[in-house]
């Protein structure tokens, strides 16, 4: 398994049945978002692309949607995103809404996602093979289950026998399964029949320059008008490039993982 996310959303309930139902994002309303979430920051806009394709964006760019009930960023500074420690702007773009945050990387076999409720963090995972539970904060949600069962220990891998995983499943694995839980879609392997198909949801791209703290110099604001009106066009183009033939689905990868699974051993089993 080879995913790499980092994203965030805002819901007004459930992200999934939003995002089902989402069409071309608003590109007024998709200026604000990414002036909220990085404030102080100037955005170009750059061509669009749909989520299955930029959910781990490249390093100079962000994409970002507005829809009915649901608002999506994409961008690798939100790997760095400790959710106990979720930055000031972050909160107030929320304006009272759900947030939920999913972040992996398959180098590190990092996972960090979380759901904050009403201005309350109400779960926090983060974790990794080298550093194990870094954060665990709120109860477990029901997806989780089966893999702190131990019901997903990770494959043997010989090489990496006299190394165990310090963890019950491998970070990835649970982390492929929480977007189709928090957001409704599915990051690799075969999508169900009520999962949503991110190749189906358009955003918008943008470029971002550093904080500049003299106001009248650099690029305007994300939400300027002139970024606005570029925004639209992208939207138009983007819009075009959504529809992809079934054939051309990313394909499920595994690979080997240095986080092992432990030798069959009573001690290691769950409790009856």
């Amino acid at each position: 398994m080879g995913a790499k996310t980092a994203l965030l959303a805002y819901a007004d309930g459930d992200a999934a049945s939003a995002l089902g139902a989402a069409g071309a994002p608003a590109a007024e309303a998709t200026a604000r978002l990414v002036a909220g979430v990085f404030p102080g920051r100037g955005a170009e806009p750059a061509e669009g692309d749909v989520l299955g394709e930029v959910v781990y964006p490249p390093a100079e760019l962000t994409y970002a949607g507005s829809f009915a009930g649901v608002e999506l960023v994409c961008d690798r500074r939100l790997m760095s995103v400790r959710p106990s420690e979720l930055p000031a702007p972050l909160h107030e773009t929320a304006a009272g809404r759900r947030v939920l945050l999913h972040a992996m990387h398959s180098v590190s076999d990092s996972l960090t996602f979380a759901v904050w409720e009403d201005g309350r963090l109400r779960r926090s995972l983060s974790l990794s093979p080298d550093s194990g539970v870094v954060e665990d904060i709120g109860d477990p949600f029901p997806f989780e289950a089966p893999y702190w069962a131990r019901d997903r220990p990770v494959l043997l891998d010989p090489q990496w026998d006299d190394q165990p995983c310090a963890l019950p499943f491998h970070p990835l694995e649970l982390g492929n399964e929480a977007p189709r839980a928090l957001f409704g879609f599915l990051l690799e392997g075969r999508p169900g029949p009520e999962d949503i198909d991110p190749d189906e949801v358009p955003l918008l791209g943008f470029r971002l320059s550093d904080p500049d703290p003299d106001p009248d110099s650099g690029p305007g604001p994300a939400h300027a008008p002139e970024t606005v009106a570029r925004a639209s066009r992208t939207t138009r183009r983007t819009r075009r490039r959504v529809r992809r033939p079934q054939a051309a689905k990313r394909p499920s990868r595994r690979r080997v993982s240095p986080c092992v699974r432990p030798r069959q051993d009573s001690n290691l089993r769950p409790s009856a």
